[in-house]
């Protein structure tokens, strides 16, 4: 038979074991969705994350507190940066020309008879500059209220979707740790950024949020989370850097290892990038198991197969088939159960990847080379584990094969 007359008969034989064939199939219809989804969601992820430092833009800077090891080893940063850093960094460094350091801790915030979880943020003025995240209504907190501990506060879009859904939130009151704060200011929408959702965020002035919500913890100053920093251009960042890294050497007395950290958004966006992108190819090698699971599958249904055709396969080699024609009809039969397989699940893969496009924010792309890769896979896949059933059936003896009929 030539190869479109084996394809055929492959075709007819598979269709004749219809649920057999359907769950044969279904190890490598998952497996490839599998690869195809978790491509297109891992490289969405990192255009999110890409995006979202992107809105920093290339000037801006962050000074966190640890030394390298302390900020690998654990979430709950040292505290080694105070407000007289950043006061510091912003009389003292040139080549900067704001900065907006902040505290940061969640707490409930109650209004009325409500109440909802928030990050509570003490930061100074220039943090909507810093941070461009840009006040929408009313103002932003300014030197006199740092200067007098005000207690007032600006609140993210979430927080006024939950409590002022029918009135304007400007000049009510909401209570933090029972003390009662007046809105200034709304922040306009900005949504999350690396796994922090701004726009479910209360601002209050640093100095209130120190002396009386979370209480001075330095003995050193006003301790910070980190500090935000935006140089003059982008040619002068790497200047920045090495300027607050001396400074804030100096200032720390430190002969050792720092106790801070300095990064610019170029360097955070290539951390993100390399974490997504190991995070994709884990998790696409863990997808690829079920592909393997799937060949597993195809080698025993045709061994299956292979002995239930014994008297076929002994009436065509007495009729003049040869080892090479066995062989390849059973690989053709191996190879469509994979592809076919292969076809349904990447149509699988892209429908989920769609969907996740469309019901979260996300911005997955459907890579054509993940696609072909995942394709040829399951084609190798159905050649590889076929060969085994293939040449069992090649090597069948046809005098042997017609009388064990």
């Amino acid at each position: 038979m030539n190869f479109l007359d084996s394809i055929k008969m492959a075709t007819s034989m598979l269709a004749a074991n219809k649920l057999r064939t359907s769950l044969t199939m279904l190890g490598m219809i998952i497996g490839n969705a599998s690869v195809v989804a978790t491509i297109g969601i891992g490289q969405g992820a990192e255009n999110l994350a890409t995006e979202q430092l992107n809105e920093l833009g290339p000037k801006v800077l962050f000074v966190v507190p640890g030394t390298r090891k302390a900020r690998r080893a654990t979430l709950d940063l040292p505290k080694t940066l105070v407000w007289e850093d950043a006061q510091a960094i912003a009389e003292q460094v040139p080549t900067v020309t704001k900065v907006a350091p902040e505290r940061n801790q969640r707490q409930l915030i109650n209004y009325k008879s409500e109440n909802t979880s928030a990050l509570l943020i003490g930061t100074t003025p220039n943090y909507p500059q810093v941070r461009s995240f840009p006040v929408d209504q009313g103002r932003f907190i300014n030197e006199i209220d740092m200067r007098r501990n005000k207690r007032v506060a600006v609140i993210g879009q979430d927080i006024v979707d939950r409590f002022f859904k029918v009135s304007e939130p400007i000049g009510e009151s909401i209570r933090i740790k029972n003390i009662s704060f007046e809105i200034i200011g709304v922040m306009a929408p900005k949504g999350s950024l690396i796994g922090t959702n701004l726009d479910e965020t209360v601002l209050i002035p640093l100095t209130t949020m120190s002396n009386q919500i979370v209480g001075k913890t330095s003995p050193y100053g006003l301790q910070v989370s980190w500090i935000n920093v935006e140089a003059k251009d982008v040619d002068s960042v790497s200047a920045a850097q090495f300027q607050i890294e001396n400074l804030l050497r100096l200032r720390h007395q430190i002969t050792d290892e720092d106790d801070f950290g300095v990064e610019t958004s170029k360097q955070m966006l290539d951390i993100v990038g390399s974490i997504a992108t190991g995070l994709t190819v884990m998790l696409t090698l863990l997808a690829g198991i079920s592909l393997i699971v799937g060949g597993i599958g195809v080698m025993n249904i045709m061994l299956v197969s292979v002995s239930e055709r014994t008297s076929e396969i002994g009436l065509r080699k007495a009729l003049g088939a040869s080892q090479s024609d066995i062989l390849g009809q059973f690989l053709i039969e191996a190879v469509v159960i994979s592809v076919s397989g292969g076809i349904i699940g990447i149509l699988t893969g892209v429908s989920l990847v769609t969907l996740v496009g469309i019901v979260s924010p996300l911005s997955p792309t459907i890579s054509s080379v993940s696609i072909i890769v995942s394709l040829a896979v399951s084609s190798g896949i159905g050649l590889g584990f076929g060969i085994i059933p293939a040449q069992k059936a090649a090597k069948l003896d046809p005098i042997v094969a017609l009388r064990s009929s």
